[in-house]
Formats: structure tokens, C-alpha cells, sequence
């Protein structure tokens, strides 16, 4: 018998996101819209053994209260448990994504190099686009070489007013 991944939709400020939530853990805040949505399902489905099931969990009622506190301005780090299902490289890009400070960005070529793989800059670059755990795990925050955003999943758009709104936050936070 399957487990059972728990989904709620979540309306933001800049799209709709699908939570997705196992054993009191955050597995999925990801970007109704996106592109490569069946793949990222079919990923966590086969990987945690579970179907998903339209269940509003506690953990995602804890989630949506930090998400709404993120943004409108009121939180700049998140407590929530995750479970990250993927490669084991792709984890290894996704544990380093929570490091980049709330208001900054880093480029592709410097999240390589935190995982000590400069020659792998296109696989860092797809495993951070692989990521199911949006805002939670901020792969918003990482940019082209030269300042130019590059691929989102809620598009480069929303990855603009992500990056525009924390960048106010952490301006409020200072005066």
C-alpha cells in the first residue's frame, strides 16, 4: 500500500503554489504553472512511494503561515521541516540555496563552486531549475554571471518581484 502525500493549493501574491507535505514534513511548495510540473510530481511520487491526496495538513498550515509572513514582509528565514527528494547531487545544490542570504543573489558560477564543481555549471543550474521546494529552499536567489535573471519555474517575472521584495524587506529591516 502507498503512503499519501498531503497537497493544498496555496494562492500568493505572485501565483498559485502546490504544497505538498509527508510525514509532518515539507516535501513540495512549487509553482502550479510550471513546465515541467508532471515531471516534479512524478519525481516525488516515485521517490517517497505515495500518492497525493488534496489534504490540508498541520505542516502545511504551518507552511502557509510562514509564507504569508514572508510575504508581507514579516519573516526573512522559515522553520519548517523539508524532505528533498531527488539525486543525490541535486540535494547537495538544494542544501546550499538557504545559505544565500534573504536580499542577496549569487550566480550559477558561485553556487558551483559551493558545491565544489565549477566544471558542472549547467548541472547545477538544472538541479537548482529541479527544485520542488520553492521559496522554502530560495533557488529565486541565484542569477546569471552578469546580473541577468535566468529561468524560474514561476517565471522570470515572479523570480524579478521575489527578488524585489525581499530586497525591500531587508531595507525596512535596516531603518
Amino acid at each position: 500500500m502507498k503512503d499519501k502525500i498531503s497537497t493544498h493549493l496555496y494562492s500568493s501574491p505572485y501565483g498559485d503554489l502546490l504544497l505538498g507535505s509527508f510525514e509532518d514534513r515539507i516535501c513540495m511548495c512549487d509553482w502550479w504553472n510550471r513546465t515541467k510540473r508532471s515531471a516534479i510530481d512524478k519525481r516525488l511520487k516515485e521517490g517517497l512511494n505515495a500518492d497525493f491526496i488534496q489534504n490540508k495538513s498541520a505542516i502545511i498550515e504551518r507552511a502557509i503561515e510562514q509564507l504569508n509572513e514572508y510575504f508581507f514582509e514579516q519573516r526573512t528565514a522559515f522553520t519548517i521541516p523539508l524532505i528533498m527528494i531527488g539525486s543525490t547531487f541535486q540535494k547537495t545544490v538544494w542544501e546550499q540555496l538557504p545559505s544565500i542570504p534573504h536580499g542577496s543573489t549569487i550566480s550559477y558560477y558561485q553556487l558551483a563552486e559551493k558545491v565544489k564543481n565549477t566544471k558542472a555549471i549547467r548541472a547545477v543550474s538544472s538541479a537548482n531549475g529541479a527544485n520542488a521546494i520553492s521559496i522554502f529552499i530560495p533557488c529565486h536567489r541565484v542569477i546569471g554571471s552578469y546580473g541577468a535573471l535566468t529561468g524560474y519555474a514561476g517565471g522570470l517575472t515572479c523570480k524579478q518581484q521575489l527578488l524585489e521584495l525581499e530586497a525591500t524587506t531587508v531595507q525596512t529591516k535596516l531603518f
